[in-house]
Parts: C-alpha cells; sequence; structure tokens
C-alpha cells in the first residue's frame, strides 16, 4: 500500500524537563520501522479485574501502546459496545486505584507504552495533580481526557507537565486550520484523529476525509497523529495505517470478548494479533 501522503516524518513532541516518555519511543521506533504503531483499548475491570489484567499482559504482547479506560457512568463519547464493559466494570467494584495498580504491572510487564483514557470527571475527583503524578510514578506515559473543560486546560496541562506525562487530544474532525495549531500547541503526545464520526464501535465505513483529515493534523502541529474511533476490523487498520502514525483499537476487541463470554481473555488476545498482523500487512505492501 502506497501512503496518500509522502510527507517529512512528524516531530514527536517533547516539551517536558524529563526523558523522552515511553510513547515517544515507541513512535520513535515505529517510524523508523516504516510502520504504524498499534494501540490497543480495554477498560480496567472489564470483564473483571483479574480478567482485564491478564487480556492486557496479552494484548501488550502485540500492541505498541495500551490505551487503558477509567470505567465512568457517563461515557458520552463511547457506543454501546463500551458502554456495556465500563458498566461491567463499574459493577464490580472498579476503584482509581486499579488504574495505578494495572499501570504499574503492565509497564514491568510489557514494552508498550501506556497511555489512560479517561473522561475529566473522575480525574477531578481524583484531584488532577495527585492523578497525574500518580499515573507518572506507576509508569504511565500519556492521558487523553476527550471532554477536558476549558477552565480546567491550564491547571491540567500544568500537572501533566510537571509529571513528564503527554497528553493526547481528541482532534475535531472538522477544526479549523487555526484549531489545529492551537491544538498542537497544547499537545504533547500525538493527535488523535477520529476514523468515523460517531461514537466509539461505530461499523460504518471510514470516512473518506480521514486522509485529508491526519495531512492536515501533520501539516498545523507536527505531531504524530492517530487514529481511531470506528476502526472495527484488521483490513481497515491496513489501510489506516498507510496514512497514519498510530492505530487505536476498542471497541473491536471488547465485541470479540463480548462474543466469547468464556474465554474473553484468550478471544482479546487472538483480536490483538490478529490487528497486528493489519498493521504489518501494510508495511509488507508499502516495502
Amino acid at each position: 500500500m502506497t501512503p496518500l501522503f509522502v510527507l517529512e516524518p512528524p516531530a514527536v513532541s517533547v516539551t517536558s524537563s524529563r526523558p523522552a516518555s515511553r510513547l515517544d519511543q515507541i513512535l520513535t521506533l515505529s517510524r523508523a520501522q516504516k510502520r504504524a504503531a498499534l494501540g490497543l483499548y480495554l477498560p480496567v475491570g472489564y470483564p473483571t479485574l483479574s480478567a482485564s489484567l491478564d487480556a492486557l499482559h496479552l494484548m501488550g504482547q502485540a500492541a505498541d501502546i495500551l490505551e487503558i479506560g477509567i470505567p465512568y457512568t457517563r461515557p458520552f463519547l463511547d457506543g454501546p459496545v463500551i458502554q456495556q464493559a465500563t458498566a461491567e466494570a463499574l459493577a464490580n467494584g472498579f476503584q482509581m486505584g486499579d488504574v495505578f495498580m494495572a499501570a504499574a504491572e503492565l509497564t514491568a510487564s510489557t514494552s508498550a507504552a501506556l497511555a489512560v483514557m479517561s473522561y475529566w470527571t473522575p480525574i477531578e475527583q481524583y484531584g488532577p495533580r495527585a492523578f497525574a503524578e500518580e499515573l507518572a510514578t506507576a509508569g504511565g506515559a500519556a492521558v487523553l481526557v476527550p471532554d477536558l473543560p476549558e477552565t480546567a486546560a491550564a491547571g491540567w496541562q500544568e500537572a501533566t507537565r510537571a509529571a513528564g506525562l503527554r497528553t493526547i487530544t481528541l482532534i475535531p474532525p472538522h477544526a479549523s486550520t487555526a484549531q489545529l495549531a492551537a491544538i498542537g500547541a497544547s499537545t504533547t503526545g500525538m493527535a488523535y484523529a477520529p476514523a468515523t464520526p460517531g461514537l466509539t464501535g461505530d461499523q460504518s465505513p471510514l470516512s473518506p476525509y480521514l486522509p485529508r483529515l491526519v495531512h492536515r493534523l501533520r501539516t498545523a502541529t507536527r505531531l504524530p497523529v492517530a487514529v481511531g474511533i470506528g476502526i472495527s476490523t484488521p483490513a481497515q487498520a491496513e489501510h489506516v495505517s498507510g496514512f497514519a502514525d498510530a492505530v487505536v483499537v476498542g471497541s473491536a476487541v471488547i465485541r470479540r470478548m463480548q462474543a466469547l463470554p468464556e474465554t474473553p481473555v484468550t478471544a482479546a488476545a487472538a483480536a490483538a494479533r490478529d490487528f497486528a498482523d493489519g498493521v504489518q500487512r501494510a508495511r509488507r505492501t508499502a516495502g
């Protein structure tokens, strides 16, 4: 597969005085290998805490980035698949400490960079500075907060910068060039472009404007660009790998786990391998 846009490699943004994070290192390595990085998402505590940890350990053998989700009662961005998974995790007694424990275990046992996806309310209730420091201490590399309020942005950026965490920003599909530039100025890990305009788990065709959005993001921000939200098949992962720096998959993994409730960990591992194969096919085709 020939990339749709041939660009100079985006610079990995490092604004902290601390050493480059594992996320920076992973993106640098995958770029050197002329391939996209693979990110895989799973909420901590689904279907149980122990099963989620077992699944994430195995997913980490195939993924470059593990994105662990913090369950929340009002996940406005998520479709039914992740809504059900996070509801189960909450019903099973999820606590914020589970995130830091998972981060420490996964950082020690896998080479994947660890990112956390959370809505703002759980972080605000825990305490933004305490959250950032504890996640960084546990080995976390980055955080995505899709509903970060504008009034909280400066304080959150200060907290993550002090902790050495990278910040990932979800990009509005129709953002203006000025908005993209502003996003690039406040983002330190990578930009995150939605593959479809709907909720997570959307199995609609990928947006035909996605390659153009990735191109605009790279041009305006000089950041690596990840694509997620709507990557539902390995073939789609292969396609997006032809022009993005990272591909992130979540609902498709959970859907496999839900289909095999007796063996969810095995199902997650198999899904991880399938999507990793898709990413690698893009590299072989291009080569």
